[in-house]
């Protein structure tokens, strides 16, 4: 079977689909993983068959035709749209190389990531299935509706009314977490991936002090969220604990002289996580699945709006405290990792969570999802694309 994976345009999201598409590659399918060309280097590393298909970068949707910065909305709902139709103007530069590959290559399945809205497109256009793959615990429906909105031209293009449903969900998150109106799905244990470097002994050894680790992703530019980092890590660095900053060894560097009780610089977080006693945290989608994973309490600071809901959930789960942004300072942030430190039922209930994970079927097992799902048969394709 051919699989053509979708992916988006960050890391983030790239590191949530690569384990299914390890896994189908390593039952013997054909793989192939399509994304922007500036995202290559982190499909191949995965060892996975990686195909550029647009040259446009995520970071590009959000300038205007002249280049300038798009102003970013301070209203929630507002900011919603903005995402969608960024996430949607991506999804059709990415589909101008998507239907020559195609066209040529044939896949029988599409799965994609959450927030690819090229994918169930192509998977339409090529008359095969579409699986629609989670890269977080749930993104607001206000977020599709916008993508669908800025795709109309591309959905005419294909002979398309409407944006196509999936036909199979495969969902990372808990069952315990997940919210009463979700989507029919197939669960999927969620499996740690980061881009891999080489393992020295202090990553998976502690010494007496607590370990924390604080991050703010993998995403981070001079021009993106750098400033949220440098801001953290400036919070933090007086805890009297063991502190890990994970971020990009380029931007780590950035950040300048730290004290001697910290360590920055880009964190495998599979083997960092089992050693920590808590993880400072934006709130993005790996970072808090990965250390619900290894059973770790987190405190989150939820920078992003849409990931304030998953948020909110984690912490009335009681494996996680919450920070509002602006109510961020230096102290609260102090307090929470103190209290987090200092309640051990924070612990248990991440412990809880990261057995609850471990009973999901593995990647392994959805792939025979995917085998049965694509002995149902093609459909009939969607029309030729205009010109």
């Amino acid at each position: 079977m051919r699989i053509l994976f979708v992916s988006g345009g960050t890391s983030g999201v790239i590191f949530s689909i690569v384990p299914l598409a390890q896994a189908a590659r390593a039952a013997g399918h054909e793989v192939f993983m399509a994304g922007p060309e500036d995202v290559m280097p982190i499909i191949t590393r995965a060892g996975l068959p990686g195909v550029p298909v647009t040259s446009t970068s995520m970071m590009d949707t959000l300038r205007d035709k002249d280049g300038n910065r798009i102003p970013i909305p301070t209203d929630l709902h507002e900011r919603f749209l903005f995402n969608g139709r960024c996430f949607g103007r991506f999804a059709a530069a990415c589909l101008e190389g998507l239907i020559p590959l195609a066209d040529r290559w044939r896949p029988d399945l599409v799965v994609g990531g959450a927030l690819a809205f090229a994918a169930p497109l192509i998977a339409a256009y090529a008359g095969v299935p579409y699986v629609k793959h989670a890269v977080d615990m749930g993104e607001p429906r206000t977020i599709d509706l916008a993508a669908a909105s800025e795709l109309g031209f591309s959905l005419e293009r294909l002979g398309l009314y409407d944006m196509p449903r999936f036909d199979l969900f495969v969902d990372t998150c808990p069952p315990s977490l997940r919210v009463w109106d979700a989507p029919p799905a197939q669960p999927m244990r969620y499996v740690p991936y980061t881009t891999p470097k080489a393992v020295e002994p202090w990553m998976y050894t502690k010494g007496e002090r607590p370990r924390v680790m604080v991050t703010a992703g993998s995403r981070i530019t001079p021009d993106y969220y750098f400033d949220v980092l440098a801001a953290l890590v400036q919070k933090v660095q007086d805890l009297d604990v063991e502190l890990l900053v994970g971020a990009p060894d380029d931007m780590a560097a950035e950040l300048g002289p730290l004290p001697e009780n910290v360590r920055a610089g880009w964190l495998p977080l599979d083997v960092i996580a089992p050693t920590c006693d808590v993880v400072v945290n934006h709130a993005g989608g790996n970072t808090v699945l990965g250390s619900m994973a290894h059973g770790v309490p987190q405190v989150l600071i939820p920078y992003l709006p849409y990931v304030v809901d998953y948020s909110e959930r984690l912490t009335e789960y009681g494996a996680a405290t919450l920070i509002r942004p602006g109510e961020d300072s230096a102290e609260a942030i102090a307090a929470a990792v103190d209290k987090v430190l200092g309640n051990p039922s924070y612990r248990e209930r991440a412990h809880d969570i990261a057995e609850e994970m471990r009973r999901m079927p593995a990647p392994t097992d959805v792939v025979r999802a995917l085998e049965e799902l694509r002995e149902q048969g093609r459909r009939e394709p969607a029309a030729p694309p205009r010109t």
